[in-house]
């Protein structure tokens, strides 16, 4: 009896120990299963086997890169060490390539926009009384209209200086021919829309340079000139429109390209985008790059049509006829006055509109190979402009003066900019002339005659001219326009509570 009792407790223990050595041997393997699993070795498990395999594999994969460049980035000579040459050239012609592939995308999408006439900016014009915009021309309205007949005729604008500040004359005449049916096809940049809430920009059409020269000056039985009068009539009607209601003014356009235009107003309706000719006269706080849009002047000189890219046949090197002792930043004309004097083949003198001074200023520019621009009473004149359309190459000296169209366009392929530390040292300003050679300045020359469309007003406006060049500007500032303009209306839909009741949230006082 005990020798079966015995062996039954033997039978039992083995029985005990298989089980154990069973089940340990089982939590083993499982425990090597999941060990795999997390380190991913592709030589022992599949991960196609394993749930969300996928995107497993593309994170680990991320991460695995995102690693290696963090280690090569600090040293790019490690990078042929840790990657194969032949492979990191095939994979960047292929990003190249995709890249190409996208730019000229791009670029078919914008031709394909312009050959179907798609509108740029849509603009929202005030209707404003005659007396701001055409009735400064002495036209009169018929018939209760606000605007004239442009199919019949054209209201004139004054010649002489006056043209080179009628920036808001051409604009308003584009609008206006905008909605004319019988327009023509070319390309537009802008077009009218008469709801507000429809377009991208306010439009204020107050021909603020027009008023400034004709009306500046008080008759002796009148306080304040008819010029004064104007601005604060406009500042009145703007600020009771819902549209500046509504943004404070932030999305309007105004002209004030004539530098002492709208000098009481400007401080009033800062928020609002202007169009000038520099930033000479304004403190940052009221006109800034960011903000704001230069335009060019209207040259006086007439188009150099019939010109030819012949360096020998423009006898005089370097030419300047104008005003030559200015006050503030033009103090340095009478200085180069004197440096250049005795330069033989140097046309520096005094010059003024009189008589027949534009006569003689475009013969002067024409037969001359580089143009003097030099700041005056602003760091801007309509000299640059009258070179451009003579194609006689500008040498400009000022150092604050800003450009139009500059975050499109490459003034150093058509100018010569000289510091004006530089041009007042001796000898220096005509060495670095006489050093620029016939074939530098034959590609200076046919790269003016590329551009001098961009500075060409004209009604109707035609493609790439200053009309259309204008409003495109006008349309790069729209998306920050837009931005600020939605970020300050963030908190602007509810009202917070204070002790003396419920009151509108504050609008920030740093916006612009």
């Amino acid at each position: 009896m005990a020798e079966r009792n015995a062996l039954s407790l033997g039978i039992t223990s083995r029985n005990y120990l298989f089980c154990l050595f069973t089940i340990v041997s089982i939590l083993f393997i499982l425990s090597w299963f999941f060990v795999l699993r997390s380190t991913g070795r592709p030589n022992f498990i599949d991960h196609n086997l394993l749930p969300n395999s996928k995107f497993l594999a593309t994170s680990d994969n991320r991460g695995s890169a995102t690693h290696s460049q963090n280690e090569v980035e600090p040293s790019i000579g490690n990078r042929s060490i840790l990657v194969d040459a032949e492979e990191q050239e095939e994979e960047t012609s292929q990003e190249n390539a995709k890249t190409d592939v996208k730019c000229n995308t791009n670029d078919i999408v914008l031709l394909a926009q312009q050959k179907e006439n798609k509108v740029v900016l849509k603009v929202f014009m005030y209707d404003l009384p005659p007396e701001f915009h055409f009735g400064l021309l002495d036209w009169k309205a018929q018939g209760g209209s606000v605007w004239p007949d442009i199919r019949s005729k054209i209201p004139d604008y004054p010649g002489g200086l006056n043209l080179q500040h009628s920036i808001e004359y051409w604009l308003t005449l584009d609008l206006l021919a905008s909605e004319l049916p019988d327009a023509p096809n070319a390309p537009r940049s802008a077009i009218r829309v008469h709801n507000s809430s429809d377009a991208d920009i306010i439009f204020v059409p107050f021909f603020s340079s027009l008023c400034y020269n004709r009306y500046s000056k008080a008759d002796p039985h009148q306080r304040k000139s008819m010029n004064k009068l104007q601005q604060e009539k406009l500042v009145r009607f703007l600020t009771a429109q819902k549209e500046w209601k509504r943004s404070r003014g932030r999305d309007h356009l105004i002209v004030a390209h004539h530098p002492n235009s709208l000098l009481d107003a400007r401080m009033k309706l800062w928020r609002a985008m202007f169009i000038l000719s520099d930033f000479g006269r304004y403190p940052p706080n009221i006109a800034n790059v960011d903000k704001d849009v230069i335009a060019p002047y209207k040259h006086v000189i007439g188009s150099n049509v019939n010109d030819s890219p012949d360096f020998d046949s423009r006898p005089t090197l370097l030419y300047f006829q104008g005003a030559i002792y200015r006050k503030d930043g033009g103090y340095i004309r009478q200085e180069l006055f004197y440096l250049l004097k005795g330069e033989q083949d140097v046309h520096f003198a005094f010059g003024s509109v009189q008589k027949d001074g534009i006569k003689k200023a475009t013969q002067g520019m024409h037969s001359s190979k580089f143009c003097l621009n030099i700041a005056g009473d602003t760091p801007s004149s309509n000299r640059l402009f009258d070179a451009i359309a003579s194609r006689c190459v500008p040498v400009i000296i000022s150092d604050d003066i800003e450009l139009p169209y500059e975050d499109v366009l490459d003034y150093s392929q058509f100018c010569v900019f000289v510091r004006s530390s530089d041009a007042l040292k001796e000898k220096f300003l005509i060495n670095l002339i006489r050093n620029i050679g016939k074939d530098e300045w034959i590609r200076m020359w046919q790269k003016l005659k590329e551009v001098e469309n961009f500075y060409e007003f004209q009604y109707p406006s035609k493609e790439g001219d200053a009309v259309q060049m204008i409003w495109q500007a006008v349309s790069r500032k729209v998306p920050a326009i837009r931005l600020k303009l939605n970020k300050y209306r963030r908190f602007s839909s509810y009202a917070v509570r204070s002790d003396r009741g419920v009151r509108s949230v504050p609008s920030p006082n740093n916006f612009w």
